[in-house]
Order: structure tokens, then sequence, then C-alpha cells
């Protein structure tokens, strides 16, 4: 089971109505991207932690392994942004090497911040709907949106068959590894090729097999799976409208922090 899914199914928000997860995330994702202000962002950064991890149970350590994954490609993307090099010094930084400079604007650094802040907003609202929500409830709350029913299905599909090339990738890593498939740096680049092929052809095999299994039992388009259903609070609701007004005020506020 992968670490999301894992920690999905422990939080204390999973029994929470899931129609109510997911309108919030969407909307507060929503108006992340379209403010992008640096106080929006921050706010909706620390609701979401206090959620995720004070509410939801998730370990906090846990938490922040998972969002330094997106930290490094965020640190890479606003460097290009906040950092140039030049032979004029800008009126923020400035480093010296030789005749050249490693230097940047105040305009290019605040807009590097108020990017890499909306992009972890963004990214917490994610966050907070997959490590709170299953994947059987998100694809209930599709169905009551009225989704197309071939997407519906294809993200079942897709989500069963991560688990199961997960498992086979690593069925194949400890044999590679039992064999010194990866004592050295060209071992290493030959055992992922064969790895990536077998992968291939094994999913190819397993996908075929999973078809037939799913003919043979009668199959007729649509996958139905059994979920819990939970009514939905109107106190939360209120919440939740609650606080995307307070975005919505500060968004239009005119304080020069703002975006």
């Amino acid at each position: 089971m992968l670490l999301i899914d894992k920690l999905s199914y422990q939080s204390k928000l999973r029994y929470v109505n899931a129609s109510e997860k997911l309108m919030y995330a969407v909307l507060t994702l929503v108006l992340c991207i379209l403010s992008r202000s640096v106080r929006v962002a921050v706010l909706v950064f620390a609701v979401n932690g206090i959620l995720t991890v004070g509410k939801g149970g998730i370990p906090l350590f846990r938490y922040i392994k998972l969002l330094m994954i997106p930290f490094a490609f965020l640190i890479v993307g606003t460097a290009a942004i906040m950092v140039n090099i030049s032979e004029t010094p800008l009126d923020a930084f400035a480093i010296t090497i030789g005749k050249w400079y490693i230097t940047g604007s105040r305009a290019g650094v605040y807009q590097g911040l108020r990017l890499c802040s909306t992009a972890f907003a963004a990214v917490s609202c994610l966050y907070f709907l997959s490590l709170n929500t299953v994947m059987t409830d998100i694809l209930g709350t599709c169905r009551k949106l009225h989704l197309p029913p071939l997407l519906i299905e294809l993200m079942l599909l897709i989500y069963r068959f991560i688990f199961v090339l997960s498992k086979t990738a690593h069925a194949i890593t400890v044999s590679q590894q039992s064999r010194l498939g990866n004592r050295n740096f060209r071992t290493q680049i030959r055992a992922f090729g064969a790895l990536g092929s077998a992968l291939f052809v094994l999913a190819l095999k397993r996908s075929n097999a999973l078809y037939d299994a799913m003919e043979s039992r009668c199959y007729d388009g649509s996958i139905r799976v059994l979920s819990r259903e939970q009514p939905a609070s109107k106190k939360e609701i209120a919440g939740i409208i609650m606080f995307e007004v307070i975005l919505i005020l500060i968004w239009f506020c005119n304080w020069p922090v703002c975006g």
C-alpha cells in the first residue's frame, strides 16, 4: 500500500463527508491560484496543515517529508526567476564573481516568493484531500457530480494498477539486488533498463489477465464499489463558506502585501 493511501485510511477525517472535503479543497485551490496573494497562500497553508496534522492525525514528520517532494521542484523553478547573472548589479542583492554578478531585483524576488507560496498552498490543498480521503470516496463524489463514467473507470483502473506495478517493480528490484545487479553505476543503468522493459511486458500481460477476469464476472463497462455514505454537516459547510469568504476578502483588500 502506498504511503498516501495508507495515511488516508488512518486519518481521523476519513469519515467526514467526502463531498465537503472535495468542495473545500477545490474552492481553496482555485482561490489560491486566482489571487496569487502571499497572505492568502500563508493562511491556506497554515489552515491545511492544522486540519491535516491536528485534526486528521497525520504524523507531522510524514507531512513534512511529503512536502519536501514539491519543495525541491519549487526551489529550482523559483531560482530561475529570482537569480540572474549579469554585468550590472540589481537592487535586491548582488554577489561579485569576477566581472559578473549573481544578482536579483526586488520585483523578481517578490515574484518568486509569491509563486513559491502560492504553489505550496495549492499543494497543501491537494495533500489535505488525498491524505484525508480514500480513493473510493473521491470516485463516489465524482459520480455524484455526474462526471463521464469512462473517466471514472479509467481513474479507478489506473489507481489499481499503481499498486500492481509498484509491487512488481519492488520484486524485480529485490531480485536484481540479490544478484549484485546494482554494484556500480554501469550495472545500475543496465538493471534500470531491464526493469523498465520487464515492467512494460508484465503490465501488458496483467492488464489482459485483469480484463479477462472482469469479463468472466459479467463486466458491463461499469465498476461498482461500495462506499460508506456520511451525511453532510451544516456546521462544516458553514465553516467552509466562511473560510472561503475570508480568503476573498483578503484577496480584494488594499494591503500592499496582497497580490
